[in-house]
């Protein structure tokens, strides 16, 4: 294979902050650097292996977590998080007869791709948030200016909730900031397999997944699962070519294909890349994220989702693999773990966040596959 941990910038790069210090950048990485990797190749393999089983109708994943975590987060904070998702992760599998991959978009998802590159706000406009590893949520100038310092911020911060979280959760994080993941690639010395250091899993938003993005050519090199949220606006064959990209080898357990198209476009959308990807030999793991294509704006520019077209969602993801007569392998989730309520709720104008599901939310839609996996109970394959 003819790739190396840099070769990704021979290729198109989109969603990276511009760096008004190059300087403090390459020193800031150059620390990370230094450091160690924040999860290991033995790891890595553990969850490419239970990834194979829910891929195969042998087990579930349940990816779940912030839409993006704050510096400010506390460790009390993280440890409450991870609670939640065990706890749903508990009942998903006393409900729904299967063992659950518990795989928290936590410790690391400090980043964030924008639709726009800049917010306006009563006739200002400043760069967008683009999560704390990069710059600050605060609507002021010197704020959203993007800082190198917060790179290491986020790997200390990582760092420390990868400690609480060891043997409860495993990892995950959308693999956006390009420079800092390749700072994090290893290379395992016994068998010679690149992997990235920062997650034990990474995905590849829909933003950045298309045929010669820079981001896909750096997973495909490393031996971590990948996942990519897919679109309504995906076409078969654009996927065919970065399934062939990212898994020639066609390897169980490396891709989860997290879908994520809303409740008006699903139906017409995913089977197409359902049979696509079978016809093709492709081995996929099939996620139901059912909150990011219900997202709307408000008139005044906050973001809305509603539980009736999530759920809408959810239910049209589950009806298509029961008549397709494919087992749907995971559920993927945006939640707090505060009782606050987003969807169906109303956002501040000041938290640039998604709204996310609060823990009573959450159980319902936990509870609709669980119903659904009961009442199928889909034979594993073999």
């Amino acid at each position: 294979m003819d790739w190396r941990p840099e070769s990704w910038r021979a290729f198109e790069a989109r969603q990276q902050p511009v760096y008004p210090e190059p300087i403090a950048l390459d020193a800031a990485l150059a620390e990370i650097a230094a450091r160690p990797p924040l999860v290991t190749l033995v790891e890595i393999d553990a969850l490419t292996a239970q990834l194979t089983d829910a891929q195969a109708g042998r087990a579930f994943l349940l990816q779940a977590g912030d839409c993006a975590e704050r510096l400010s987060d506390t460790p009390a904070g993280t440890r409450a998080m991870a609670a939640l998702i065990a706890n749903l992760g508990g009942e998903l599998e006393e409900r729904g007869g299967l063992p659950v991959v518990r795989l928290g978009r936590i410790a690391g998802q400090f980043a964030k791709p924008r639709s726009q590159a800049l917010e306006r706000r009563d006739g200002r406009a400043l760069p967008a948030w683009r999560g704390d590893s990069v710059n600050d949520m605060a609507f002021e100038a010197v704020a959203r200016r993007p800082d190198p310092a917060r790179l290491l911020a986020a790997y200390d911060h990582a760092a420390v909730s990868r400690q609480l979280l060891r043997g409860i959760l495993f990892s995950s994080h959308e693999g956006l900031l390009l420079p800092f993941e390749e700072t994090l690639v290893r290379r395992d010395s016994a068998s010679g397999r690149w992997f990235g250091g920062s997650a034990h899993l990474l995905w590849i938003g829909a933003r950045t997944l298309f045929p010669g993005s820079a981001h896909v050519e750096l997973l495909r090199g490393l031996a971590n699962p990948v996942a990519l949220k897919c679109g309504p606006d995906l076409a078969a064959d654009d996927l065919l070519r970065l399934l062939s990209r990212l898994n020639p080898e066609r390897m169980a357990g490396r891709i989860t294909l997290v879908i994520r198209m809303g409740a008006e476009r699903i139906v017409a959308a995913l089977p197409s890349l359902l049979r696509a990807a079978r016809s093709a030999g492709q081995p996929v793991l099939w996620c139901c994220d059912p909150l990011h294509g219900n997202t709307v704006r408000g008139p005044d520019g906050t973001k809305r989702r509603g539980m009736a077209r999530i759920e809408a969602e959810a239910q049209a993801f589950l009806d298509i693999f029961d008549a397709e007569g494919t087992p749907p392998g995971g559920l993927h989730l945006e939640l707090t773990h505060r009782g606050a309520l987003e969807c169906d709720g109303r956002m501040s104008r000041d938290d640039c966040r998604d709204p996310r599901l609060n823990p009573d939310q959450a159980r319902r839609i936990v509870r609709l596959f669980a119903a659904s996996r009961a009442h199928r109970r889909m034979p594993a394959l073999a």
